[in-house]
């Protein structure tokens, strides 16, 4: 493991965060197409469509269970190449889906195959540095990540007034060819020889167990969730929205990349933060701040329609800005004391946040029909219970941690 205190290259901070992003990518620049995918696979009802984009974080949810204990046993870059091939044939599954149906299953499928590049990104960086450190580098990689969320809307609409919805699945295969080829030749395997773990089943229960005798890291896991699960019924519902109830078609992905700017202000920001205040203090309050403005929200407009566009940018906004803080933190606090199994650690840790944000975001995104206020209640909600556990169950910081 190198020291922690070696400054990263910017190749190596990009190449990480391409390999997230392509995740970004495949749910992003599919926002503005989500109505004209549904006439053609005749699905009409745009709640019954959010599937579209939720259903791809059940796959990573369950991808990256399997990939993570596989780059442990086999490496981390042969795990990256078989994501690559299965995201490959997926798309094209999702291209020539006749239903719904389909189209869900082909969803899934590429959520499977970037749980890869993207758990592994996760155990490269763990690999590689530690502490606060780690943090100060996931911000940054966040950060570069953000980038992608901030045009992808704007290129998937082009893409597809000039091209039609197919070409953005095309797309997405062509920018994975590319960030593929590029770890290929530049990534080096971060796993030593000596750290190799046989795959089994029993590395999955050794794992969740040893994973369970540290509270922090289960109760950061469960305020991943709660936090992700929030943030999904936004997503998903975003282009229902801003299209539908406020009329913003051609204004959407412009609204949606100001959001997303938001979040990664304040992810760049905790980069440079990180080190002076630590990152339990920093997402503490992130925390309460973010529980603070969406219950703010939901008494102002109690019983009320939708307010003006400015004053709901202003809360999204600002609940966003709180995002930047949490996320890196909270998974490099859940992972801090797991990396000697940094693979099947983020892999489980992962699991477990996807899937509790998944039926949050469905049932509260089932209610997002005439106006936002459902989708704030929501995010209150899900503010306070994080904020409770990640007080109760917080360790004191162990040096500048």
């Amino acid at each position: 493991m190198q020291n922690e205190q070696v400054k990263p290259n910017f190749e190596f901070i990009a190449l990480m965060a391409s390999l997230m992003s392509i995740v970004a990518l495949a749910i992003d620049a599919l926002l503005p197409a989500i109505a004209e995918i549904g006439v053609s696979i005749n699905s009409l009802d745009p709640t019954d469509n959010q599937l579209l984009i939720v259903m791809i974080f059940l796959g990573l949810g369950f991808g990256q269970l399997f990939f993570g204990p596989l780059s442990d046993s086999y490496g981390r870059k042969p795990v990256v190449y078989i994501g690559f091939a299965l995201f490959a044939a997926a798309s094209i599954l999702c291209v020539l889906a006749p239903s719904l149906e389909w189209m869900v299953v082909g969803r899934i499928l590429q959520g499977i195959g970037l749980s890869a590049p993207r758990t592994v990104s996760i155990s490269i960086i763990r690999d590689t540095y530690t502490g606060d450190y780690m943090a100060k580098i996931m911000s940054f990689v966040t950060a570069f990540f953000i980038l992608v969320p901030v045009v992808a809307p704007a290129f998937g609409k082009i893409i597809l007034e000039t091209m039609g919805w197919e070409a953005i699945f095309y797309m997405q295969l062509f920018f994975a060819l590319v960030v593929g080829i590029w770890f290929w030749k530049r990534q080096t395997e971060t796993l030593k020889k000596e750290y190799k773990v046989p795959f089994s089943i029993s590395i999955f229960i050794k794992g969740t167990k040893e994973i369970f005798k540290h509270k922090e890291t289960v109760a950061c896991t469960m305020v991943s969730g709660f936090i992700t699960g929030s943030f999904l019924v936004y997503l998903s519902s975003a282009q229902h929205v801003f299209e539908g109830q406020y009329d913003l078609k051609d204004s959407f992905p412009y609204i949606f990349a100001g959001l997303a700017i938001s979040i990664g202000f304040s992810t760049f920001l905790n980069g440079t933060l990180v080190l002076r205040f630590g990152m339990r203090k920093l997402a503490l309050y992130a925390l309460m701040l973010f529980t603070l403005v969406a219950s703010t929200y939901v008494v102002l407009f109690f019983g009320k329609a939708n307010p003006s566009l400015p004053i709901l940018l202003f809360f999204l906004a600002s609940l966003f800005f709180c995002l930047g803080f949490v996320w890196g933190n909270m998974r490099s606090i859940a992972m801090q004391p797991i990396g000697h199994i940094a693979g099947i650690g983020a892999a489980i840790t992962g699991f477990i946040s996807t899937i509790l944000s998944i039926p949050i975001s469905l049932f509260v995104g089932s209610f997002v029909l005439d106006t936002v206020w459902p989708l704030f209640v929501g995010l209150a909600t899900c503010g306070f219970l994080s904020t409770t556990l990640f007080l109760l169950f917080r360790s004191k910081p162990p040096q500048s941690s």
